[in-house]
């Protein structure tokens, strides 16, 4: 199997909302697709890839970088040594060569999004859905049948805030979700008190609702929430402080007796490491959030999984970000904790396959080979329309 050619896009994400940290008004994501001389029904095998939202799109290191370091390679040197089957690490080795360590950032995500469109493309060659070709792989044969998901909303609505917050829970309760998050740390204490209590009526008690303040606070201010906050008996408290002040992180643990939740702006399995070492994080309740399309795709979430387990973490605490098709589906071939969804927002990307619908709180996985991104018809026209294929 030969890659014949890579194309990338910038695709616009922009809406009026905005968490405790960032307005999404101008936000872009990284497009992919990999084209192949493998044909199936007669045409080309295509992979898609995209990154998750919440940072900027980066073209220029996938197209100045990694395509020219790929398309140099023999095709030889992508196969599994063992099986000769095509494999995304190869890739991703090769696309990854000559990168100085560390500093990693944009490039991750960048990496991301040309890893998602490469296992796309392995999935479809071997005429799996992906979740399965993981499974099969990585995983020894076991899966998940269904993945619990919730879908990530809740931000500050200008104008609206209290009664749009309301209707926007409503609408995912009545699309089948049982646990929502919402955003905290954009308002003072009292407002989002208030906030916090009315989605609680809607959702029916705290177990079901997770707050994410986005990284707003200091350690006083996040100890503040943590106090007012513990008594609602949350499913989490989501990234108080810098991703990477794993100090803030342990000290608000060894204060606040819920769970917490971080992780989703760590971008490399060695900022996962760290996490596990420094974060002060508890495996009988804590939640890991990785997002593999903002950190160097499912190629370094396997590395981070490798850290995982020499920790004695339990996968079922490891529920990844982004809420796109990637996480779903390493979420079922791995045995992972759950998933992120986004069905009201960063429309196309966010949701899953439009037939599959969420049943009390999770969602069953397709059959049909690859990522499924062809099982979204407005997300695949959109990309192949900025990916210049229309």
């Amino acid at each position: 199997m030969k890659i014949t050619k890579i194309r990338t896009a910038v695709g616009p994400i922009a809406s009026a909302i905005r968490n405790a940290y960032i307005s999404f008004s101008t936000m872009t994501i990284n497009l992919v697709a990999v084209e192949t001389d493998v044909l199936r029904d007669g045409k080309p095998v295509v992979g898609y890839g995209f990154s998750s939202n919440g940072r900027y799109a980066q073209t220029a290191i996938i197209d100045e970088r990694f395509i020219p370091r790929i398309m140099n390679a023999d095709s030889a040197d992508y196969a599994e040594e063992e099986t000769e089957l095509f494999d995304p690490r190869a890739v991703w080795s090769i696309f990854m060569s000559n990168e100085k360590p560390g500093g990693h950032g944009d490039r991750a995500h960048a990496a991301g999004a040309l890893d998602m469109a490469l296992w796309d493309v392995a999935a479809k060659v071997a005429e799996q859905p992906l979740w399965r070709l993981i499974s099969d792989r990585f995983n020894g044969g076991k899966y998940d049948e269904r993945v619990l998901v919730y879908p990530g909303g809740g931000y500050y609505y200008p104008g609206k805030e209290l009664d749009g917050l309301k209707a926007e829970m409503e609408g995912y309760r009545e699309q089948g979700y049982t646990h929502v998050k919402m955003k905290i740390g954009g308002a003072d204490l009292a407002l989002d008190l208030k906030r916090i209590e009315a989605v609680i009526g809607v959702v029916g008690g705290g177990k079901h609702l997770a707050v994410d303040a986005n990284g707003r606070f200091n350690l006083n201010n996040a100890l503040t929430y943590g106090r007012a906050m513990e008594p609602y008996g949350l499913f989490w408290y989501e990234e108080a402080g810098d991703p990477l002040d794993y100090q803030l992180n342990a000290v608000l643990g060894e204060h606040y007796s819920g769970a917490l939740a971080t992780g989703e702006n760590l971008f490399s399995h060695h900022d996962g490491r760290n996490l596990l070492r420094y974060g002060g994080l508890r495996p009988d309740r804590d939640w890991i959030q990785l997002d593999p399309a903002l950190a160097y795709g499912l190629t370094g979430y396997l590395r981070f999984l490798e850290i995982v387990d020499q920790h004695g973490w339990p996968r079922r605490r490891l529920i990844p970000h982004g809420g796109h098709q990637l996480a779903l589906n390493m979420a079922a071939g791995l045995q992972l904790g759950g998933s992120e969804s986004y069905p009201g927002v960063f429309q196309p990307y966010g949701g899953f396959a439009d037939k599959i619908p969420i049943e009390g709180g999770y969602v069953r996985l397709p059959d049909e080979p690859g990522l499924g991104i062809e099982l979204k018809p407005e997300l695949l026209g959109e990309m192949r329309r900025l990916l210049g294929y229309e």
